[in-house]
């Protein structure tokens, strides 16, 4: 059983009780809303005249329905303004904070509570989407819920889990130049399983994990549920201490330097004890795309498609399912693969390094994008929208042959305009390549970088992004 991790650390200040079902009552620090988990959450507490138990812990913003093209009200989908109406209505009357489209803090709920310093080390964190584990980089608790548990959240600021097991994923080395933290994941994705981590938090740990960004950092642990684990976090550092440093809703003065010697203070200790140890050389990764119908299922930019016989028996059917659907065959090179759709964005990489990244390989590479594809970049919040054209970053993606949208999530799972037609293959830098994810029943996605993405569009095939950042 694990001790003295960040995990057990903030497990343990944040519980109630022990519950006789073994489970622990956990208190929830901050509780993020959208407009696609919460309406039936309220709903519940009005039947039952209830109200919101900590309406100044609960944060709202809209995201998943929101077009990124025409945003005037009332919206073309006649469901996204129904939810639009029930966020409205349901935050108004609760008294939580909502970030509408227009505000300058609206954007995917991953990106935006980070960017205003809402999100901090030792925190537990919920909100009613997947991919909450994001807030983990911080050195935070981070869950996804279901809307059941966003109802019992909004009523009690509490929920009832099982505590988890702590593996530590150490990751030793240096990224080699053209490699970024999304192709480290994938790798890791692509070692552990999609399954592997059923059961247990992720600790990131080692020189490479600590070398990155807290935007890398983000990136990372935004896709340790894609590995089966319920959460994924990294130990809070310096780099963590100057990222919040500054921010809207972070402590100021006196107070921050108090704050950040607690946050500090809940880094697993020297003396941390694992469930469960696995050790990664960062060295050894490069890009990374992968070609099936799980995040876990990636290849090397150098490699092939793998034999359905290198996988274990029990995976064989699934291996079987993805080479059907994908219309791809073993032994195929991943490098060359044609693409119709190239999609920069989402709430594991639509931050502003993101998109200077992706500038960056534009840039190297000098022409537009390949005539047989439709490209286009979608800022994570309308911060981040309004840094980039700051930088005047805008005006290098539309040189170059982009589309450049108002912020959302896009085409990471099409419950907007942005969706595949048909048999399309899309190469994208969200986080789900699962059947009919991006909008279509038979559209087929590959998950990359920024900087593949771009390359992808620009060369209209899957291409080693290193050809061009020498």
């Amino acid at each position: 059983m694990s001790r003295n991790t960040l995990f057990d650390k903030v497990w343990d200040l944040h519980s109630v009780r022990a519950l006789p079902s073994g489970q622990t009552q956990l208190f929830i620090g901050l509780h993020l809303i959208h407009e696609v988990t919460s309406p039936q959450a309220f709903a519940w507490l009005r039947e039952r005249k209830l109200s919101v138990a900590f309406p100044d812990r609960s944060v709202a913003t809209v995201d998943h329905i929101v077009p990124t093209g025409n945003q005037a009200r009332p919206y073309a989908d006649g469901l996204a303004e129904e939810m639009m109406v029930a966020i409205e209505r349901n935050t108004q009357e609760s008294g939580v904070r909502l970030f509408q489209p227009g505000s300058g803090k609206q954007g995917v709920v991953h990106i935006i509570a980070p960017e205003q310093g809402l999100t901090q080390p030792g925190m537990t964190v919920a909100c009613g989407d997947s991919h909450t584990a994001t807030h983990g980089a911080f050195g935070a608790i981070a869950f996804g819920i279901g809307t059941s548990q966003v109802r019992d959240v909004l009523a009690s600021q509490t929920l009832s889990m099982s505590r988890m097991k702590v593996r530590r994923i150490q990751v030793n080395g240096k990224l080699r130049p053209g490699v970024t933290a999304k192709d480290l994941i994938l790798h890791i994705l692509r070692v552990l399983s999609a399954k592997g981590g059923v059961g247990f938090a992720y600790e990131f740990n080692g020189p490479a994990i600590h070398a990155l960004s807290m935007e890398e950092r983000m990136t990372i642990c935004n896709m340790a549920i894609e590995g089966g684990a319920r959460c994924g976090y990294i130990n809070p550092d310096q780099v963590t201490i100057d990222y919040l440093r500054g921010r809207e809703h972070a402590p100021s003065g006196a107070a921050f330097d108090r704050a950040a010697k607690f946050w500090l203070s809940m880094a697993s200790g020297a003396d941390a004890q694992y469930d469960d140890t696995k050790t990664f050389d960062a060295s050894t990764i490069e890009p990374t795309v992968t070609w099936g119908i799980s995040p876990d299922q990636g290849v090397g930019i150098n490699e092939s498609i793998p034999a359905k016989e290198s996988f274990a028996e029990s995976e064989r059917p699934g291996i079987q399912e993805a080479y059907e659907y994908m219309g791809f065959k073993p032994g195929q090179p991943i490098a060359g693969t044609k693409i119709d759709i190239a999609f920069i964005g989402s709430c594991t990489n639509g931050r502003i390094s993101d998109l200077r990244e992706a500038a960056k390989v534009m840039q190297a590479h000098g022409g537009k994008v390949a005539a047989t594809v439709r490209a286009f970049i979608v800022p994570g919040s309308e911060a981040v929208k309004k840094a980039a054209e700051a930088e005047g970053l805008h005006t290098i993606f539309k040189a170059h042959g982009f589309e450049w949208r108002e912020a959302g999530c896009s085409m990471c799972l099409a419950m907007n305009p942005d969706k595949l037609k048909g048999r399309q293959i899309s190469m994208s830098t969200s986080n789900r390549n699962f059947k009919g994810r991006q909008g279509s029943p038979e559209g087929r996605t590959l998950l990359a970088s920024p900087a593949m993405v771009a390359i992808a569009a620009l060369t209209g095939q899957v291409t080693d992004v290193r050809t061009v950042l020498k």
